[in-house]
């Protein structure tokens, strides 16, 4: 079995394969289409991303796969499997392993795979170290424009004085032991409302917008937020929108439903650590090479009994 990058030569092999493909990045495979496609092959050319794609061979069919990174994440994702049919195939679980071990150059301390519940991927991925952290499930809520909503004042840009007030309400909300996995955010992007009680992040591209909402348990008044940011979203150009909501704000889901959003089947989110993150590390103290140290010498001490 050999494992290698894709070059030219194996166009065949991804046109074949461009019907039979296991997307693992969600937010992705919405605003950016089919990762084997044409705009997903543009993007190997992007020097803002660590991309990456290989190939294995020797098994009874050729194996792709790919993982991304942005630069400045702690974590990389899994992008894509392929072919979707032979996920069973002996020789994934190497491949996957080529794939993290490519994260690791990247400085990447985890990678990051989104799977449906059913999906038969779990055994490979289970063996190439990934366990589960979490659960999402992903709405369309694109029909939620239709319903009767607040003004569109409720929600606003994010700005750089808005960073502080975000972060602590990520480090509110999600659960401390994800804090390595799912760092707060660290750039000037998304939604926040007026008291910087909800958050949305947003991931945008041509084929849809993808919008990942931190929302305070105390918060009132959900439905009408909810609605004031999906129906009031600027610069729409019709694409659909959709919420992805992890397992931690899984108080959300009834909301939605109420409101008439479509939910997909439910995900695992799995991640593979490639290190661990020491915080608060303490220098180990040193001895100048100038300065001689005289060993201490220990005496016998009589004692009377």
């Amino acid at each position: 079995m050999t494992i290698r990058s894709l070059d030219l030569l194996d166009i065949p092999t991804i046109a074949r394969y461009r019907n039979d493909v296991l997307t693992l990045d969600n937010a992705r495979a919405l605003t950016r289409g089919h990762p084997l496609g044409a705009m997903g092959l543009l993007a190997y050319i992007n020097p803002a991303r660590h991309l990456y794609a290989a190939i294995s061979n020797g098994g009874e069919s050729a194996l792709l796969g790919g993982i991304i990174h942005t630069r400045g994440d702690t974590f990389a994702k899994l992008l894509y499997l392929a072919p979707s049919s032979q996920l069973n195939a002996p020789q994934l679980p190497a491949l996957i392993e080529h794939l993290a071990a490519q994260a690791g150059e990247w400085q990447a301390f985890h990678v990051i795979a989104e799977v449906d519940e059913t999906s038969e991927v779990f055994p490979a991925l289970r063996m190439a170290g990934f366990s589960v952290y979490a659960w999402q499930r992903v709405w369309d809520a694109s029909l939620l424009e239709k319903t009767e909503s607040g003004s569109g004042g409720e929600w606003r840009r994010m700005q750089s004085i808005d960073l502080p007030a975000v972060q602590s309400l990520h480090y509110q909300i999600v659960p401390q032991l994800l804090h390595p996995v799912e760092p707060a955010p660290n750039r000037v992007m998304g939604f926040v409302d007026h008291e910087t009680k909800c958050f949305a992040n947003v991931t945008a591209g041509m084929y849809g917008i993808v919008l990942t909402p931190l929302i305070h348990p105390d918060e009132q008044d959900v439905s009408e937020k909810i609605m004031s940011l999906v129906a009031n979203l600027p610069d729409r150009r019709g694409r659909p929108i959709y919420l992805n909501v992890r397992s931690y704000q899984a108080w959300l889901e009834p909301v939605l439903a109420d409101l008439g959003a479509k939910a997909s089947a439910r995900q695992a989110v799995m991640v593979k650590h490639l290190a661990r993150l020491v915080k608060n590390g303490q220098p180990a103290l040193a001895v100048p090479t100038s300065v001689g140290v005289q060993p201490s010498r220990m005496t016998r001490m009589d004692v009377d009994e």
